[in-house]
């Protein structure tokens, strides 16, 4: 696998609730640092819902660009989902929560997957985005960074240990979020996993309640 695209954001207006936002990112030519909070001088707005040490990265893939372009009819620039790393080689529904992927100089640790809001309906140009983006059940995976490093385009992606079968997936995240009354072996099994800390701390209260 192989990183394509280092895209980085500044702030600007945007019509959603935040009024500005970072999610319009560009590709870099220069290598670029990867620290804990994530990429350097990647602007992040909604520090409440955004970034953080558990998704300081988010990632999309080539796979996913390729069903998406097919399905919107059209190209599409990297960054245009607001990801930091474009990666090819790699599919994010089924990836594991919990995958390692090091990337140039940094190791990453896959934690969550990406849940639509409407900053990025806004970016998309499209108020139907967030169902669009929700039914394609294509959304790219949030990470922490076990490693900081400099990543840039063309470096070498590699995966770095083995899960057990089984392991829940970004798509079991992402669909988690939809349900409204999940089980308690569905909690158990994201539990499992190491999940963004805010998941964690809310399915270990659901399961005190029931």
């Amino acid at each position: 696998m192989q990183l394509l695209s280092v895209n980085i954001g500044q702030r600007q207006p945007i019509a959603a609730k935040s009024g500005q936002s970072g999610i319009f990112k560009q590709p870099v030519s220069q290598p670029v640092l990867i620290g804990t909070l994530g990429p350097s001088g990647d602007h992040i707005q909604d520090t409440r819902n955004h970034g953080g040490p558990d998704q300081a990265v988010y990632v999309f893939t080539q796979p996913d660009y390729d069903a998406w372009s097919a399905f919107l009819g059209q190209p599409l620039e990297p960054g245009i989902f607001g990801e930091n790393l474009l990666i090819s080689g790699l599919e994010s529904a089924p990836t594991p929560i919990g995958t390692r992927l090091r990337v140039g100089g940094a190791l990453l640790e896959v934690t969550a997957a990406r849940i639509p809001c409407d900053t990025l309906a806004a970016r998309m140009n499209d108020p139907q985005f967030v169902k669009t983006f929700r039914r394609q059940r294509r959304p790219g995976f949030y990470t922490r960074v076990l490693e900081e490093g400099e990543v840039g385009a063309g470096d070498a992606v590699t995966l770095e240990g083995q899960l057990p079968p089984g392991t829940p997936t970004v798509l079991d995240a992402f669909e988690f979020f939809y349900t409204k009354s999940p089980t308690r072996e569905q909690m158990q099994h994201l539990l499992g996993a190491p999940i963004h800390h805010k998941l964690r701390a809310e399915l270990e209260e659901r399961l005190r309640r029931s």
